[in-house]
C-alpha cells in the first residue's frame, strides 16, 4: 500500500467515476448540506446546429449539480449503501448561451421527506470577461428535480 495521496481527490465521492461530468469540465465551486454549485466554460462541441448551447448540455450541467446536492459528500452511517437519483425533472430554457461563456449551475434542496426530495437548480451564463463578478450572470434555465433514495447495487 502506498502512502502517496492520489494526484486528484474529487470534491465529492460520486465524482470518482463520473466521466460525463469530467468530459464537461465541471468545476465544483461549493458543496453544502443539500446544495451544490458547479461551473464550466461552454465549448464548441457543446453547441447545437444554431450555434448556441445544446439544451442537453445545459440539462446535463444542471443534472450534475442536482446529483451533488442530493448525495451527501460525507455520508453518515444511515446513508451508507444508498444513492439518491433523479425520479423526474422539469426544465425550462429561458435564454441562449454561447461558446466561451461560463455556465454556472446552483442547486438547492427545497423539501425532503423520507426517500423523496425536491430540488431547484438555476443555470446562469456569463461572458468570459464578467467571470468573477458578484453575479453568476444572466439566468438561462430553471431546473426542478425530484429525487429518490434507493439501495446501491
Amino acid at each position: 500500500m502506498s502512502d502517496v495521496a492520489p494526484a486528484h481527490t474529487p470534491a465529492h465521492p460520486i465524482l470518482t467515476d463520473d466521466y460525463a461530468t469530467e468530459w464537461m469540465g465541471l468545476e465544483v465551486l461549493s458543496l453544502g448540506d443539500g446544495t451544490a454549485t458547479v461551473a464550466t466554460t461552454l465549448r464548441r462541441e457543446m453547441l447545437n446546429g444554431f450555434g448556441i448551447a445544446h439544451g442537453g448540455m445545459i440539462f446535463a450541467i444542471a443534472d450534475s449539480a442536482f446529483a451533488l446536492a442530493c448525495n451527501p459528500h460525507t455520508p453518515d452511517e444511515d446513508q451508507a449503501g444508498t444513492i439518491t437519483v433523479a425520479a423526474g425533472v422539469d426544465v425550462n430554457f429561458l435564454a441562449p448561451a454561447h461558446v466561451g461563456e461560463r455556465i454556472t449551475a446552483v442547486a438547492a434542496e427545497r423539501a425532503h421527506s423520507g426517500r423523496s426530495g425536491l430540488y431547484d437548480v438555476q443555470v446562469f451564463a456569463s461572458a468570459p470577461d464578467r467571470v468573477g463578478e458578484d453575479s453568476p450572470g444572466r439566468l438561462i434555465a430553471e431546473f426542478r428535480g425530484r429525487s429518490r433514495t434507493i439501495p446501491k447495487r
